[in-house]
């Protein structure tokens, strides 16, 4: 029986060695596409499809959204492509540890989608963002939603929240 569970455990560890093996050499971004693309595509706000699994979260400022946020946001100062472009400053700033990488077609100025991938492993999550009226001031829309697992263990909802914190604690640069 020692002998059975000893070769057992020496088949399971060469078996994690050959797949760490394969996917350091086929890269995360092979690897993950098995799950699907890693860009899910827009989304419609107001009726917005939320993951079948706990791993996404959706912040939206009061009055932003039909559809019921995770996270509620008072809205914002400023004019909304202000604010987008203070999403997009932040992300690329570097001062979150996944790398972001624009996929949206650029054609709507205030609507941003980006894949987001974890640094070591390069878990693919989709971050949409947009901005818009609300009444004189400005809402922001964020959704973020993983491609792989059941489970984020909380991922996307410190994402939105960093981005939260980081456009309200920086004042409104002029782009011109």
């Amino acid at each position: 029986m020692a002998r059975l569970f000893r070769t057992l455990a020496a088949s399971l560890g060469l078996l994690g060695v050959l797949a760490a093996i394969g996917f350091v050499t086929l890269g995360p971004k092979r690897v993950w596409r098995i799950a699907g693309e890693a860009d899910q595509g827009s989304v419609d706000w107001d009726r917005l499809q939320r993951s079948a699994n706990p791993n996404d979260a959706f912040a939206a400022s009061l009055g932003a959204s039909a559809t019921p946020a995770d996270i509620t946001l008072d809205p914002f100062d400023g004019e909304p492509s202000e604010l987008v472009r203070k999403v997009d400053a932040y992300l690329r700033s570097n001062a979150l540890p996944e790398t972001f990488e624009r996929v949206d077609d650029g054609r709507d100025p205030l609507y941003r989608r980006y894949v987001a991938r974890t640094p070591m492993m390069g878990f693919p999550d989709t971050l949409n963002v947009a901005a818009r009226r609300v009444g004189d001031r400005t809402g922001l829309l964020l959704y973020s939603r993983s491609l792989v697992g059941k489970s984020d263990l909380g991922a996307n909802r410190k994402r939105i929240l960093s981005i939260v914190d980081a456009v309200r604690s920086r004042p409104i640069a002029s782009q011109r």
